[in-house]
């Protein structure tokens, strides 16, 4: 094992720093995700990202990262995955944007048709927010209904007034929108038929997620469509993460279910901006032409299908399928994973820091000497693993996240959990610089 001081590096971020004034100048909260905000992550943090391959990304200062949140899970291959690139490159070429449509978008709709059981039809946006919206949107057209059951233990569906109303980020949303989505637990069928129980006859759907960091308990998955379909509601799972990590074909096909409605996007095209909207013919169709209903004026966007995002996205489902690649994220999900569980034993930390999820898809809990969770004990952990060349809000492995790298960064967080094991003792103010980190959705600054 390389000793602490070959796995240490110097970080300085005096660039970092310059740049961060003007971001906050000219960009409310200094960046375009609050996911990726400063209020994320530790003081001594690199602020701004000047290029990445593979699975390393170098900031503006020249630091070096080994990287585990791809793009917020959107980048599946890595950066700057040559053959996506090529793809939109050709493209590019041809044109990104026409008067009338373009024969590649038929072609992309065909590819993930064939992969997604329950894609009857699609319709591609840019971002997850659009997809979700557009489902609840056809979901409430189809039942009349306007009611939204979200599932309440997930964190995120859309940026839109339907959940953002229903999350303590509620600022600026009308009372009577926020009044319309309800929330049910994971895990817990009887919540949810308990919301439709509670509200007769006006719940349009129902949203979550197949999986995030709780797995599902016996009989909840199998039992949802049926109860959904017993009450008259549209069920829409939101496949963003799961879609190309669970499965090449969904975690719906993981799970062996039949959602009527499932947004995809995040990896499917390597962090191109391409998300799709797919599910039940007579669902979707309420967007089309071709039928006798009110009309649903669903996901007109100038930039939905950008040709070279889409020829992205058909070259990213072609590596999946060809060279296995989910098989691929499980097993080092799988080798991070045991390394980082020794790693705490070794440091009697299972008490405090435990890694939580799916293999292809891991994230980590922070935990004070009292047992609850710390933003402060997060804060450090990131101190720690950046000045050992690790950038991980969560413990997310690419396609390009070799054996090599994977060791080095147990070796990195072996040495950072030293440190935590250290504050745990003595009090993580004696090794924090600066402020805790914040937790993205609170209701004020």
């Amino acid at each position: 094992m390389a000793t602490r001081e070959s796995i240490c590096q110097v970080t300085r971020f005096d660039k970092s720093r310059e740049l961060r004034e003007k971001a906050h100048a000219l960009i409310p909260g200094g960046a375009h995700v609050y996911a990726k905000g400063d209020d994320q992550y530790p003081v001594l943090a690199p602020g701004f990202i000047a290029r990445g391959q593979g699975c390393h990304v170098w900031d503006v200062d020249g630091n070096e990262f080994i990287e585990y949140g791809m793009g917020l899970r959107a980048v599946g291959l890595g950066h700057g995955y040559k053959p996506v690139v090529e793809a939109a490159y050709l493209q590019m070429q041809k044109g990104a944007n026409f008067t009338r449509p373009s024969r590649i978008e038929v072609e992309c709709a065909e590819r993930l048709a064939a992969l997604i059981p329950s894609a009857e039809m699609v319709k591609f946006a840019k971002n997850g927010s659009d997809v979700t919206t557009a489902a609840v949107k056809l979901a409430r057209s189809f039942t009349g209904r306007d009611m939204v059951a979200v599932c309440g233990d997930q964190p995120f569906f859309s940026v839109d007034d339907w959940f953002i109303g229903s999350t303590v980020l509620a600022g600026g949303i009308p009372k009577a929108v926020q009044q319309m989505t309800v929330k049910f637990r994971y895990n817990d069928l009887d919540s949810l038929e308990n919301l439709f129980r509670e509200f007769p006859g006006q719940i349009a759907c129902v949203i979550l997620e197949a999986e995030a960091a709780t797995p599902p308990t016996q009989g909840f998955l199998a039992g949802l469509h049926p109860l959904v379909k017993k009450y008259g509601a549209v069920l829409i799972l939101d496949e963003m993460i799961t879609g190309f990590r669970w499965h090449l074909r969904g975690a719906q096909t993981y799970y062996g279910l039949c959602p009527d409605l499932s947004s995809f996007g995040k990896a499917l095209a390597n962090g191109f901006s391409v998300s799709a909207l797919v599910g039940r013919r007579e669902i979707m169709e309420r967007g089309g032409l071709d039928h006798d209903q009110e009309r649903v004026f669903l996901l007109s966007t100038t930039h939905g299908a950008e040709a070279h995002s889409l020829a992205a996205a058909i070259a990213t489902m072609d590596v999946y399928e060809r060279e296995n690649v989910v098989d691929f994220l499980y097993r080092q999900g799988k080798r991070l994973k045991t390394g980082i569980e020794r790693a705490v034993a070794e440091h009697r930390l299972e008490d405090f820091f435990k890694v939580v999820g799916k293999e292809p898809n891991l994230v980590y809990a922070t935990r004070d000497q009292e047992k609850k969770p710390s933003q402060a004990f997060r804060a450090l952990f990131l101190q720690e693993t950046i000045k050992r060349g690790l950038l991980m809000p969560s413990l997310v492995v690419s396609y390009s996240h070799s054996d090599t790298d994977i060791d080095r960064t147990i070796e990195g967080i072996a040495e950072a959990l030293g440190v935590y094991r250290a504050a745990l003792e003595q009090g993580v103010e004696k090794f924090l610089i600066g402020r805790p980190v914040r937790p993205v959705f609170r209701g004020s600054n």
